[in-house]
């Protein structure tokens, strides 16, 4: 296996969102000739959710122009270092990867969600079967199946499982442990009631919705799963009898990623209007309605994916140019501020997942990046993963013991905790990374010791 590594840096705060021209994204059809072959008997996730990936961006005085930019780049020596003198470079002074496991999916075809929840992690395909692997061997251990195909989103908590599906609807199962592990079905949102309330009450709150659903989030705190789609809405249904309780416009364009943060309950929202919205829940009143509190400008380019540090103190947005923006919490009055902008990757971000410092982007150049916050708020990349054939749709990380994972514009976050340990004495997650291609891989980033 190869190993690679990118000498990245941040933008400079300095560069507000407005400050930039706009940066255009062009709505193509992926290539979907992978060297694998697709299912024929559903229609391909390309099919129906077209996604807007921007092209290639050109080189210009602003951005990087090295052969460092290049996705598929692994440093390499010089093609006459063989033949100079002298000792060899150091390669143990630079971080690595190696992919641990590879599994090819044939008769799933492309992996389009992922969720993990303990020691377990769970991929949706195009067909109507979601799979539980046990970490970090990924052995299947138990299948979730349905009528529906098409398991575009993904949210996993601590005994709850959910999964939106090509026909708008979302199934609801409960994890337990009947001397081997189980999934029980507990229902399908919206319930046959709904409807019936709906043509009573001619409103949607309890209706279904109108577009393809692209994001689920569980706020297990508050008994509350969250629902985006293309339609710009946003539902709120209650986890214990699976009614929707509220249903509001959160974009004037299509919803793409949405995100809770564990501590305060704080709703993310990532659009196409090239916006991050940020809402909170009226606890106070007796509606618990959901109010705007702020808007996140994300320099013209649509937000594909989302992610949040555990702390709570950094949101990234991995937007359609390659582009992933940060905001920072700031520590006297708590509000985001613009902090920057990650160069890496040349097409969409299609995902994104945090542990601990780490963050990890899935982009639609086949490639993921890992990322390192340090003490002063800086980033830096330390290895470009490279193995994937096609568009990676979603990504997961985890420290071998104990940490939140979140996959954005596929999946909704789960707590991870209870996975057998690992030697990660150099910190760097464990990361899992599903792809149209089919295929699921499981990588180790490895950092030097000083």
């Amino acid at each position: 296996m190869e190993y690679g590594e990118r000498d990245l840096r941040t933008a400079s705060p300095d560069d507000s969102p407005s400050s930039c021209p706009p940066n255009p994204s062009f709505r193509i059809t992926p290539d979907k000739k992978f060297r694998r072959s697709l299912s024929t008997r559903e229609p391909s996730f390309a099919e129906i959710f077209p996604p807007t990936i921007s092209p290639p961006r050109p080189s210009t005085s602003a951005l990087p122009s090295s052969p460092l930019s290049s996705p598929l780049h692994c440093r390499l020596p010089p093609p006459d270092a063989a033949a100079a003198p002298g000792p060899a470079p150091a390669a143990a002074s630079e971080p690595s990867y190696r992919c641990i496991s590879s599994l090819l999916l044939k008769k799933d075809g492309q992996i389009l969600s992922m969720a993990m929840s303990s020691d377990l992690i769970y991929t949706g395909s195009e067909r109507n079967v979601i799979r539980a692997r046990k970490l970090p061997a990924l052995v299947e251990c138990d299948q979730l199946k349905t009528k529906a195909p098409m398991a575009v989103a993904l949210a996993a908590s601590d005994d709850r499982v959910c999964a939106a599906f090509a026909d708008f609807k979302i199934r609801v199962w409960r994890r337990v442990w009947d001397g081997r592990l189980k999934h029980v079905r507990l229902g399908t949102i919206p319930t046959a009631g709904g409807y019936v309330r709906t043509y009573i009450t001619r409103t949607d709150k309890m209706g279904k919705h109108v577009g393809p659903i692209t994001s689920l989030a569980i706020n297990a705190a508050a008994d509350i799963l969250y629902s985006a789609s293309i339609d710009r809405t946003v539902k709120v249904w209650r986890v214990s009898d699976l009614r929707c309780i509220e249903t509001f416009h959160a974009h004037p364009d299509a919803v793409n990623a949405l995100l809770v943060a564990d501590r305060d309950g704080v709703l993310f929202t990532a659009s196409d209007d090239a916006t991050i919205r940020v809402w909170r829940q009226d606890l106070c009143g007796g509606s618990r309605r959901h109010s705007l509190t702020v808007t996140l400008p994300a320099k013209h380019s649509p937000v594909k994916s989302l992610a949040l540090s555990p702390d709570g103190n950094v949101l990234y947005g991995g937007c359609s140019d390659g582009y992933v923006h940060f905001w920072l919490k700031g520590w006297f009055t708590g509000q985001l501020q613009y902090g920057g902008c990650l160069q890496g990757h040349t097409h969409a971000v299609l995902c994104m997942a945090t542990a601990g410092k780490f963050l990890v982007t899935g982009s639609a150049d086949s490639t993921s990046q890992v990322w390192v916050r340090g003490q002063d708020g800086e980033h830096s990349c330390l290895a470009v993963l490279v193995g994937h054939k096609g568009p990676i749709r979603c990504v997961a990380a985890y420290h071998g013991g104990s940490t939140s994972s979140s996959s954005s514009g596929a999946d909704g976050g789960g707590r991870l905790g209870g996975a057998d340990n690992h030697d990660h004495e150099d910190g760097c997650p464990m990361i899992c990374t599903g792809s149209l291609d089919g295929v699921l891989k499981l990588w180790k980033v490895t950092r030097p010791v000083v």
